[in-house]
């Protein structure tokens, strides 16, 4: 097996270990995936209820809010990620004091991925059923208690199936970022084996990526099937 290796994969062997090697870059993309996952994660779900609970049909219509709220998450959601990497340069130096490395692509990846985790998030509470929705209206709960024990507790499983669709484009992300000096296994794909030609390092940075989106979908599923059984 290590002769096979060392025969057909030399590159990949040579550029395992080190601060620039697989090993860091495998990290790297972990790090940028899932923290940035958490703080989008966060921002998109308030703004996906937002959405939903300020709506014309909402339980707390706000025309003026709704609209604002909509037309940023348009805004951010149409502009290409590696021009809103380029854009946000002097935004993500003055957060986290640099534009470069996986701590600088954390910004954008953040601000790229929060907006279309939030139209997520809209789609998925609006198929809850309005029934259950009035009911709890009719029964006087507050909207903050109608978000929680009704919207998020029933709309749950469409929640994880956005968020595994989400967290495995943010992947794809990190890997675009990871082109223009963001690090982790797109820095290594195309740094290291586009650039040099060492065309192992691209096949084995791809098919990295790859596992990790298998892994991110079989548990997203898992879940999913825990909670509709």
């Amino acid at each position: 097996m290590s002769n096979f290796i060392n025969t057909f994969l030399p590159n990949v062997v040579a550029n395992w270990y080190g601060d620039n090697g697989f090993v860091t870059a495998i990290w790297q993309t972990l790090y940028m995936t899932f923290v940035s996952a958490l703080f989008a994660g966060v921002f998109g779900i308030i703004l996906g209820i937002c959405l939903v609970v300020t709506a014309e049909d909402g339980i707390t219509p706000n025309k003026v809010a709704y609209q604002i709220i909509d037309k940023l998450v348009n805004l951010f959601r149409s502009i290409p990620f590696i021009i809103l990497l380029a854009v946000i340069g002097p935004f993500t130096k003055l957060i986290v004091g640099q534009t470069i490395g996986p701590e600088g692509a954390l910004v954008p990846l953040v601000i790229g991925t929060a907006p279309f985790f939030a139209r997520q998030v809209q789609l998925a509470l609006v198929e809850v059923d309005p029934g259950v929705v009035e009911a709890a209206e009719s029964i006087g709960l507050s909207p903050m208690k109608i978000i929680f024990r009704v919207y998020l507790k029933e709309g749950l499983p469409e929640l994880i199936r956005s968020g595994t669709l989400t967290i495995i484009s943010l992947i794809g992300l990190t890997a675009m970022a990871g082109a223009v000096g963001g690090g982790g296994l797109g820095n290594m794909a195309i740094s290291v084996g586009y650039q040099r030609f060492e065309n192992d390092v691209t096949i084995v940075s791809m098919l990295l990526i790859l596992v990790l989106v298998f892994v991110i979908q079989g548990i997203g599923d898992f879940a999913v099937r825990k909670l509709e059984h």
